[in-house]
């Protein structure tokens, strides 16, 4: 496994060139990000070029797959992205899927998955992966449609591109389902990237209830060789909770 960290909520307050040149002060490799738009893509480049950080992920523009209405705008949106992404050297794009629309939910995960058919081809002329994520509704994501990882890797084996594929988010999963490395490594062919944080309360990694250390022998002892991203809020040194699984 590889570690990157998500430099908006993991190191607030700090401008972009200085987060990657402070992750390149402790030896970390790769940085990751949440919003393109609205963000001087010119610094991040820059600071990415000097500090020699890879990006292992930023997000796609955000529209709901789950209503077939709003389609061609996820798709215009993810062409727009595709692009970003590849002058930072970027090869994965996360999409979250929308809100519950209140419809019933076989017609909303069709349209997520009929959208998804309709971006793989893109995707894989452009050999970026999409990671579509679940996310918690009980404690941060209230109304979302897509929290539960099964239907998830449900959706992503309909698709069935090797470009389309789950982020696991391990804080949003201990929340909704917990048996976090059997499901894991029951799916491991179908996850592009994962997520990490503890809880209670989305923190630092060696501050809750999850054996993070044992969770990464058993990654690496497992053979995963994608990237694991640290997106928590800090309550002590950002630096220095880093460092301590580099």
């Amino acid at each position: 496994m590889k570690i990157s960290i998500c430099i908006e909520m993991v190191l607030p307050g700090k401008d972009d060139a200085q987060k990657l040149r402070d992750l390149k002060g402790i030896g970390c490799g790769a940085f990751e990000f949440w919003s393109w738009w609205g963000r001087d893509m010119a610094v991040l480049k820059q600071a990415a070029d000097e500090t020699g950080l890879a990006c292992a992920a930023m997000c796609t523009r955000f529209t709901s797959l789950n209503e077939p209405e709003k389609r061609d705008e996820y798709i215009q949106g993810l062409k727009e992205s595709i692009p970003v992404a590849k002058s930072l050297g970027c090869k994965t794009l996360i999409s979250q899927v929308g809100n519950d629309t209140g419809a019933e939910r076989e017609y909303q995960r069709a349209s997520i998955a009929a959208g998804l058919k309709q971006c793989a081809p893109i995707l894989e002329e452009a050999g970026i992966t999409l990671v579509a994520e679940p996310l918690n509704t009980k404690i941060d994501h209230k109304g979302y449609y897509l929290w539960s990882s099964a239907e998830g890797f449900d959706i992503i084996r309909e698709v069935g591109s090797p470009n389309v594929k789950l982020l696991y988010d391990i804080y949003h999963q201990q929340i909704m389902e917990g048996n976090i490395l059997n499901t894991i490594f029951a799916n491991i062919d179908l996850i592009g990237h994962i997520h990490t944080a503890n809880l209670p309360g989305r923190h630092e990694l060696d501050r809750g209830e999850l054996n993070y250390p044992y969770i990464f022998k058993m990654l690496d002892e497992y053979g995963y060789t994608g990237y694991v991203g640290f997106e928590y809020s800090p309550v002590g040194d950002a630096l220095e909770s880093i460092k301590k699984f580099l």
